[in-house]
């Protein structure tokens, strides 16, 4: 239960479909992180075994089809709203897991830099530690089914944001024109209002003239059904990653934070991804067998892994998350 924490304090919740999240607390370093994490890997890995329970290592089930196992009011709102749009959403909900990674925003007259190097690195990290090829059972064809069941979700909380200009005001005015996705109403159902945006509920139009006023607590809520590749809370929430072995997680989130370690890397980053920034759809279908994205990560691989002292860990660690990235990169990149 969140209520009750692991013992390096992550709280720990349960996913619509049974899946596991362990949200990890800010630590000051990458170090502390890591330790902290695996502590409370390691510690809800042996509660489960008890049960005869054991984690996946991919980013999808690669066993089940989507099923709800967790009977809230907002998930079954979800679900009757995704639905006839088609299966990402209910597959998204119940069948994946993703490695989040949050980072700093940085300093105000970094923002802009940072939130678009986030953004136009993501296809080529996404193919780079993609592993959700295989789902209920059957080989998708995909290198990531799991983004792309993200991706079909629903557009206008999934599609990319905007990553030029000012971040802050375009991701404002997106957030104010997305159509509430649940209306929290006690113990009736939560569906909302067909097409009622958050701009109309705080106007009072169309449906919205039946209802209370909107909170700040109802804008934070609402933000909580974007489902887009980087999520800004303050700090940036880095969403695309699939989940990793749960022996594995530490490469990428070593590598995403070296890549924003400092300005120059940012600018670095930026210039190398920016032929590739837009290509989502085509590292979730193909992942490294594309040639492009096969180049792109190999080179953010070299810049991240030699900016990995930056991090703070331990000279062994930094050796054995060289040799885990850059050889991913690497092999994949000679088989495409």
């Amino acid at each position: 239960s969140p209520a009750s924490p692991l013992p390096a304090g992550s709280p720990v919740s349960l996913e619509p479909g049974g899946q596991a999240e362990i949200s990890a607390l800010p630590q000051a370093s990458l170090r502390d992180l890591a330790a902290a994490v695996t502590a409370d890997l390691h510690h809800l890995r042996d509660r489960l075994a008890r049960h005869g329970l054991e984690l996946g290592e991919t980013g999808i089930d690669a066993h089940r089809a989507p099923r709800r196992v967790l009977h809230t009011p907002r998930y079954a709102a979800m679900e009757r709203r995704f639905t006839p749009i088609g299966p990402g959403g209910v597959t998204m909900m119940c069948s994946t897991a993703g490695l989040q990674v949050c980072v700093d925003a940085g300093e105000p007259e970094n923002y802009a830099a940072r939130w678009a190097a986030a953004h136009a690195m993501g296809p080529p990290l996404l193919a780079l530690f993609a592993n959700s090829r295989v789902h209920a059972g059957r080989d998708t064809g995909h290198a990531s089914a799991r983004w792309l069941a993200v991706h079909d979700t629903e557009a206008v909380r999934t599609r990319t944001a905007r990553a030029d200009g000012d971040p802050a005001a375009a991701w404002a005015e997106r957030l104010m024109d997305t159509p509430l996705m649940v209306l929290r109403r006690g113990d009736r159902p939560w569906d909302a209002p067909e097409g009622l945006t958050f701009a109309d509920w705080i106007g009072g139009r169309g449906a919205a003239a039946l209802l209370p006023r909107p909170t700040v607590a109802d804008l934070d809520y609402h933000l909580t059904t974007m489902f887009t590749p980087v999520r800004p809370q303050g700090y940036l929430e880095i969403r695309y990653l699939d989940a990793q072995p749960p022996d594995e997680w530490l490469p990428p989130v070593a590598l995403v934070t070296a890549l924003l370690a400092r300005p120059s890397t940012v600018d670095k980053v930026r210039d190398l991804c920016a032929p590739v920034a837009d290509r989502w759809e085509t590292a979730a279908r193909r992942g490294l067998a594309d040639p492009e994205l096969a180049a792109t990560a190999a080179a953010l691989a070299d810049v991240g892994c030699a900016e990995l002292g930056a991090t703070g860990l331990a000279e062994e660690s930094i050796t054995e998350i060289s040799e885990s990235v850059l050889g991913r990169a690497y092999r994949s990149r000679s088989e495409a």
